[in-house]
């Protein structure tokens, strides 16, 4: 069983490219994305 997921959930304004929270961003959808972002460690190592 898994404890929990290597991603979170972030949502990213498309114009500035700041991130802000995913409350926001679910409710503007034509101006920004929710993505999922690898925690700490969890990145792409290129193996």
């Amino acid at each position: 069983m898994a404890k929990g997921g290597n991603t979170f959930k972030a949502g990213r304004d498309s114009k500035t490219g700041h991130f802000i929270p995913v409350s926001e961003a679910i409710r503007r959808p034509s101006t920004t994305t929710v993505e999922r972002v690898p925690k700490a460690g969890h990145g792409d190592t290129k193996k």
